[in-house]
């Protein structure tokens, strides 16, 4: 045993040591950062949370083609908004920007107000650029571009669809105040928020 039970393990050690690759934390591309970051990342913030669902939710009030046109608009423009921000075009006043979109939406929702397919579409676009020019900004070094928006687009596209399924059962129900509360409490926390960010 004595000395080459010794010097084995060393060089076994030092082989394993040469033969590794360096780890890939931060490589482009790496999975861990793509899709499914990129799909959480609506996900963890109660304003990107509050903005999409109230997008589904006033879809819902509008209904018609405004039903899946202005969530649409939404999704299209925010993907506008990430490019922006991966090319390094600078959005001023993000945080507010996206503070006020809650804020707006809620009272939308809150007082029924109805628009025309097409300036709902543009509204909600406008505000759309702030939540994706922040999705952008925030994506992780590692991500592949591609996979982490689409994750983000389908995050958002599925919590537009929750804010239309609230809305329409809130019609079917013939209880039509409780989407108006729901507007009334993303106001409320959209305007606590732009107070915050100011």
């Amino acid at each position: 045993m004595g000395r080459n039970a010794t010097l084995r393990p060393c060089l076994l050690a030092i082989g394993a040591a040469l033969a590794s690759q360096p780890a890939a934390a931060h490589t482009f591309g790496a999975g861990g950062a793509g899709f499914a970051t990129g799909f959480a990342h609506p996900l963890v913030g109660l304003d990107h949370l509050s903005a999409m669902i109230a997008v589904g939710l006033w879809a819902a009030q509008l209904g018609g083609r405004a039903l899946w046109q202005a969530p649409a608009a939404f999704v299209v423009t925010l993907a506008a908004g990430a490019g922006l921000a991966v090319l390094g075009v600078g959005l001023p006043a993000v945080e507010p920007g996206i503070m006020a979109s809650v804020l707006v939406l809620g009272l939308l929702i809150a007082f029924t107000v109805r628009l025309r397919p097409a300036a709902a579409m543009a509204l909600v676009g406008a505000f759309a650029l702030f939540h994706g020019h922040a999705h952008g900004a925030e994506m992780p070094e590692a991500a592949n571009p591609f996979l982490y928006a689409g994750g983000f687009a389908l995050a958002t596209a599925l919590l537009h669809g929750v804010g239309v399924g609230l809305g329409w059962a809130a019609g079917r129900a013939l209880l039509p105040a409780l989407a108006r509360a729901a507007g009334a409490a993303f106001a409320a926390a959209g305007l606590w928020g732009l107070v915050l960010a100011l």
